[in-house]
């Protein structure tokens, strides 16, 4: 793998927000898009969604997509037939929030609306993007995080959201697990639908379908480390390529931030990549693959969004 491409989406000395965190990148028609929520701070009031394109190798100024009276969090793009899907989370409680897509067709953007009305702690993709199944179904990586609401303390639960047109969705069972586990980001292979997942645990989990989606193995702790923050990967050639912080401690330093790549689906990792390895935090990443090549951005030190085009 080769750096090919390392930038900032916005320059420090001009970002339209004091901080920003939770981006996600996409490819419509030939074109990078990279969306994040920005504001005062994470979970103010004033945090909304932006959104930026990158048009002749340099990022367009951002424009905000989305904005009110409660927090905005975690956009998730998603390019599906002629259609870029914008999902994101409102609500001033991560228990209790809901999620509220647009759409860009034909050049212009449909107006905001819930994605499953009435819904508390969000449906469809959380952080990651969806992928299309072999089957034709969306497969979104959905998780809810229940707080106070749970008399004995946090609860955690993952499970697949499943579409065909990527605005009405079915939820499925929750995964399995003795851990708490958020945040899946899934791909699908040979031998089925697979999700690695955030974990408190130290270690990055994964979960296994056999019937694309709807019910999973016991979730099971891999080699791959995880300080409890966000991963994310692409599939390429048959090779899975994952971006995380290999760090071990929960709510340990968000930083390294690397690329690894395994070829026996997930059971072994080998080659790797490190994209950051300064003091601070490069985290909650998303990447895709197109035209070959790897694409992805991260938040840097909560100030700006950085992009990266990689080869493989």
């Amino acid at each position: 793998m080769t750096i090919l491409t390392k930038e900032l989406v916005f320059p420090l000395d001009n970002a339209p927000t004091p901080a920003c965190h939770a981006s996600t990148i996409a490819e419509y028609e030939g074109v990078l898009y990279a969306a994040w929520f920005g504001g005062a701070k994470e979970g103010a009031d004033d945090v909304g969604i932006w959104l930026s394109r990158r048009i002749d190798n340099a990022w367009e100024a951002p424009v905000c997509m989305a904005a009110g009276e409660v927090p905005h969090w975690n956009p998730v793009l998603f390019a599906f037939r002629d259609q870029l899907f914008l999902y994101y989370k409102k609500g001033k409680k991560i228990h209790s929030w809901q999620t509220y897509f647009r759409v860009l067709q034909n050049g212009v953007w449909s107006e905001a609306r819930a994605l499953v009305p009435g819904d508390s702690g969000g449906r469809g993709p959380v952080k990651n993007k969806p992928v299309l199944l072999k089957s034709g179904t969306i497969c979104a990586p959905a998780s809810i995080e229940y707080g106070q609401l749970i008399l004995k303390g946090e609860s955690w639960q993952s499970f697949a959201d499943l579409s065909q047109d990527g605005l009405s969705w079915q939820a499925q069972m929750h995964i399995p697990a003795d851990v708490k586990l958020i945040q899946p980001t899934v791909w699908e292979s040979a031998s089925g639908v697979h999700v690695l997942l955030r974990s408190a645990a130290g270690a990055i989990y994964r979960s296994d379908s056999a019937d694309g989606g709807m019910t999973w193995c016991e979730a099971y702790a891999t080699s791959l480390p995880n300080n409890n923050s966000g991963i994310d990967l692409a599939a390429l050639d048959g090779k899975i390529y994952l971006i995380y912080n290999p760090v071990g401690k929960n709510w340990g330093d968000r930083t390294p931030l690397v690329v690894s790549v395994s070829a026996d689906d997930g059971a072994t990792w080998g080659e790797t990549v490190t994209l950051e390895a300064a003091p601070g935090e490069y985290s909650y990443p998303s990447i895709i693959a197109a035209d070959g090549v790897l694409h992805m951005v991260y938040t840097y030190n909560r100030k700006s969004v950085a992009y990266a085009k990689i080869a493989v």
